[in-house]
């Protein structure tokens, strides 16, 4: 038995228990208008790596708490001229020699485990707004800038992390010193201890003085940092087309008028902390004065030894520099806490994909139909799919023509799923698109986006994104379909060439080739195509679509584009306009009748 209880608590010293998102989220969902509830709750699971980073802290901090002691005892017992006086000195060097060396092993062990706990809740915070993320709705994630993400995951989460190591290295100290102080001074004297009591209630008024103000600039500077890590994510997103138009002045003097607003609402912060800090430190150092004055008047009189006086001093001088130090970590505390707020934002938001318990498909034959759909943006004046009705056949290619606005690709993104109908019904084959998980139907379709989109990583991962144990045969072939052979053969490495951010090394056509031989290898039963030709040349142009051609067999394939003429051999072409389908046929059909397609044609000719 003794044997299996030592096992459980080696196991745990040595492995802890890991952070459960799970946790996290019930702990800002029970505690949302509670930061410092939340904060503690997010520990959860990490309790027995607290209690041991705990307990060590005590040990390993005995020497501070017990060296105003000894130093007393040394001092009577040298003023004191007692015939154990000798032995007084020795014994208490050595008690002191001890406590200090032993301060090297716990402080490891107690660094050990209050990092780990803190780490993992880190990890675990950030890991979970990244799952948040891929939960939440496409809608959600174009209403809200991904600089303010990257901030909110970065910079909050590296405040919390802040928050925590001070409250479990610098809270728990001041706390721990305090209580020590007050315990061995009231047990020496009352008449001292009610004379340091006085201490609390000047903290108190200095905090509650400062406590507003305090908070709404950590507020303000918080919002700003925000807004400054937006900017910088769009200003080099668009030095390409700065340097272009010559305006590198202007988007530097946009950035300097951002920076001058955080350098005044940080200068702001600053002041009011500085301020706090300073009349904090001026009244206690007051008292500090007193209490020496008062302790050396009772020796004068007789009251306590002279030993004493240091000893006194020294506590009263711990508590004072410890509530100077719980004043100085209140503008920290607020930081974090405000911080928590703000990762709250992210995992307590709702606008997610409910996906549920929703029924998985296995696979789709590829028949879409629109029935009476109607979808309106938030606060625009007017719908964008109106009542739209249309039917595509499994295998069939359909092409969406018509102006910009139209709602074309509003259309792709409702059958997609990134965005739903506010009415009316989309089926695939004879599923409602409502009704079904749609990650296990997103598993059977492939999508082109207009721009492409590339990640750091070799030319090898670009393509295969998503998809696992690709034979080298069939990768072959689809490098071949989209034209990429050339490009493969002139990469210093091949397929395992480094791509740099954004593709940045490789040509639009280029980038675009990628983009839809990654499509491809997915081998989709649906194939959405948005103007997926548009960044080619006349060339590549041409060769893409003869690739497209081979490829669409056997696939249902939506197109948008604008260039009518990458359209000549879709199946159908529906003519998008006022939020319906205003013309549909094929290609020769459309352009005899003269209608409306007919007149988009003529524009580009």
């Amino acid at each position: 038995m003794a044997e299996n209880k030592k096992h459980v608590f080696e196991e745990k010293l040595t492995k802890g228990e890991d952070i459960d998102e799970d946790i996290l989220l019930e702990s800002f969902k029970r505690n949302e208008h509670n930061s410092l509830k939340i904060l503690l709750g997010l520990y959860k699971g990490q309790y027995f790596r607290l209690f041991m980073a705990v307990l060590l802290f005590a040990i390993k901090h005995t020497p501070v708490w017990v060296l105003p002691i000894t130093t007393a005892n040394i001092i009577n017992a040298a003023t004191g001229h007692d015939e154990n006086a000798l032995r007084t000195i020795v014994t208490n060097t050595v008690i002191m020699a001890v406590l200090i060396l032993q301060n090297v092993i716990t402080n490891y062990f107690h660094t050990y485990f209050y990092a780990k706990a803190i780490r993992n809740v880190e990890c675990g915070l950030r890991s979970s707004m990244v799952r948040k993320l891929q939960q939440l709705s496409i809608t959600y994630h174009n209403e809200m800038q991904s600089g303010r993400l990257q901030s909110k995951i970065m910079r909050d989460v590296e405040q919390i992390e802040n928050l925590s190591a001070q409250i479990f290295i610098s809270v728990l100290s001041i706390i721990m010193n305090i209580i020590v102080a007050f315990t061995v001074v009231v047990s020496s004297s009352l008449t001292v201890f009610l004379f340091f009591l006085a201490t609390i209630p000047v903290a108190v008024i200095i905090r509650i003085v400062f406590r507003d103000k305090i908070n709404s600039r950590n507020k303000t500077f918080r919002k700003e940092m925000e807004e400054t890590s937006v900017r910088v994510m769009e200003m080099v997103e668009l030095i390409p087309v700065t340097r272009a138009h010559a305006l590198e002045e202007n988007e530097t003097d946009k950035m300097d008028r951002q920076l001058r607003n955080v350098a005044e609402e940080g200068f702001k912060l600053d002041v009011i902390q500085s301020l706090f800090g300073s009349v904090s430190w001026a009244s206690f150092q007051l008292f500090q004065v007193l209490c020496l004055a008062f302790t050396g008047y009772l020796a004068f009189k007789g009251t306590i030894k002279p030993g004493d006086v240091v000893m006194y001093q020294t506590y009263f001088s711990t508590i004072v520099n410890q509530v100077s130090g719980i004043i100085t970590l209140i503008p920290i505390i607020a930081k974090g806490l405000e911080s928590v707020d703000s990762v709250g934002d992210i995992l307590l938001c709702a606008d997610i994909e409910q996906t549920g318990n929703k029924r998985k498909v296995k696979n789709i034959g590829g028949n879409i139909e629109f029935k009476n759909v109607n979808f309106r943006f938030k606060d625009a004046d007017k719908p964008v799919i109106n009542d739209l009705s249309l039917k595509i056949n499994k295998g069939e290619t359909v092409a969406f023509v018509g102006v910009s606005g139209a709602g074309k690709s509003t259309l792709l993104n409702l059958v997609i799923g990134f965005l739903k109908p506010q009415s009316g019904q989309i089926f695939i084959d004879d599923n409602d698109l409502d009704e079904i998980d749609l990650r296990s139907y997103r598993k059977h379709i492939a999508v082109v986006p207009q721009t492409p989109i590339l990640f750091t990583g070799t030319l090898r991962d670009n393509i295969t994104y998503g998809s696992e144990d690709i034979d080298e045969d069939f990768l072959k072939k689809v490098i071949a379909a989209s034209n990429l052979e050339e490009l493969v053969a002139s990469l210093p490495e091949g397929l395992d060439t480094m791509i740099t951010e954004h593709g940045a090394n490789l040509s639009g056509g280029q980038r675009q080739r990628v983009s839809i031989a990654r499509a491809f290898i997915r081998e989709p039963k649906l194939l959405i195509l948005d103007e997926a030709t548009s960044a080619l040349d006349t060339i590549s142009e041409k060769k893409i679509q003869e690739s497209v051609g081979r490829l669409v067999k056997d696939r249902t394939t939506i197109i948008v584009a604008h260039r009518l003429s990458t359209i000549r051999n879709a199946d159908k072409i529906a003519v998008i306009g006022d939020g319906d389908v205003i013309e549909y046929g094929t290609y020769d059909e459309l352009m005899e009748k003269q209608g409306e397609f007919y007149k988009l044609r003529a524009l580009q000719l």
